[in-house]
C-alpha cells in the first residue's frame, strides 16, 4: 500500500515556506503523492451541491480562502523535493485551453524529472464556469476530447486531432514529458467517472467513497475497461482515507486494501507531524 497527502496547497501548504515544509515532510515520511485541489475563482453565495460533503458546501462552508493554482504550486514543490510524485487531485481540466494546459503539463513533467501524475475531473461548480465563459453543458465529452488531444500532442512528432470541441493539425510541442506522457488519473466518485478511467485512465480515484461504493466503482471501471480491450487490473486505484492516526485510519486502510485500492491519500497533517505519520503508516502498511 502507497500513501498520499491531499489538499496539500491548502491550509498549511498554501504559503511559500509551509508548501516547501509540507512537500519535504511528505517526502521524509515516505509518502508517494501529494496531491492538489483546484478553483480559479468560488463565486460567493453558489448554490452548485459540492459533492464530497453531505453539507454539499466545501471546507464547512467557507468560500474565502487561500488556493494556490495547482500546476504552478506543483512547480514550486518539485524545485523543493527530489523523488515525491507531484499530483492533482484534480485539475478541472474541463475549463482549460487543452492545448495550452498539454504544454504546462509537459513542461512541469519534463523540469520535475517526469514526477507528475495528471488528475483531471469534470468539474461541479457551475457558478465558476460562468466565472469563466465556459459551458457547463457536455463537460464528460470535452474532458475526453482533451484528454486524447493532450496525450496526441504529447506523443506525435506532428500532432493531429480533430473533434467536436479541439481541432489542430500537425502541431509540434516540446519539451516532451520524461517518460514518453504523463499518466492520466480520473477524478470522481460517480459510475461516469469509473467508465471514464475504464475507457482512458492510467488510473481512478473516486475520492472519499465508502468501501462498499468503491467495490461498485472498481467493478465499473473493469467492466469498462474490458469492453474497451484494455486490462482493469493494470488500471491503479487510489482513495481517501480521510480519519486521523488511530483505529479508525487502520481500519480504513485494511478496508481498502482489501477491495484493491493501492495509495491511500489522508488529509494534510501540520509538517511537524506529517513525516512522523508517513513513516508509521509506510512501516505497518507499505
Amino acid at each position: 500500500m502507497q500513501f498520499g497527502i491531499m489538499f496539500a496547497n491548502t491550509g498549511f501548504g498554501s504559503s511559500p515556506d509551509g508548501a516547501k515544509a509540507v512537500v519535504q515532510a511528505a517526502e521524509a515520511g515516505g509518502f508517494s503523492t501529494a496531491w492538489t485541489v483546484e478553483h480559479v475563482v468560488v463565486p460567493s453565495g453558489y448554490e452548485s451541491k459540492y459533492p464530497y460533503d453531505a453539507s454539499g458546501k466545501m471546507a464547512g462552508g467557507a468560500e474565502d480562502f487561500d488556493l494556490p493554482d495547482p500546476l504552478i504550486w506543483l512547480t514550486w514543490a518539485a524545485a523543493h523535493t527530489t523523488t515525491l510524485r507531484l499530483g492533482t487531485g484534480i485539475l478541472i481540466a474541463t475549463q482549460r485551453n487543452p492545448v495550452v494546459t498539454a504544454k504546462a503539463i509537459a513542461t512541469l513533467d519534463h523540469l520535475s524529472g517526469g514526477r507528475l501524475d495528471l488528475g483531471v475531473g469534470v468539474g461541479w461548480l457551475e457558478e465558476e464556469f460562468a466565472a469563466l465563459g465556459v459551458p457547463f453543458a457536455a463537460r464528460g465529452r470535452r474532458l475526453d476530447e482533451y484528454i486524447d488531444a493532450m496525450r496526441a500532442l504529447w506523443t506525435e512528432d506532428k500532432a493531429s486531432y480533430h473533434g467536436e470541441f479541439v481541432d489542430f493539425t500537425d502541431c509540434i510541442m516540446r519539451p516532451r514529458p520524461v517518460n514518453g506522457t504523463v499518466p492520466v488519473v480520473i477524478g470522481g466518485h460517480t459510475e461516469a467517472a469509473a467508465r471514464r478511467a475504464g475507457k482512458r485512465g492510467d488510473a481512478f480515484f473516486p475520492g472519499s467513497a465508502s468501501t462498499d461504493e468503491l467495490a461498485h466503482l472498481i467493478g465499473v471501471m473493469k467492466r469498462a475497461a474490458e469492453e474497451a480491450g484494455r486490462d482493469g487490473d493494470a488500471i491503479a486505484v487510489y482513495a481517501g482515507a480521510g480519519a486521523k492516526p488511530g483505529p479508525k485510519l487502520d481500519e480504513r486502510v485494511e478496508s481498502l486494501a482489501e477491495v484493491g485500492v493501492a495509495q491511500a491519500v489522508l488529509p494534510t497533517f501540520p509538517p511537524d507531524v506529517l513525516a512522523d505519520v508517513g513513516r508509521d503508516l509506510v512501516a505497518r502498511y507499505g
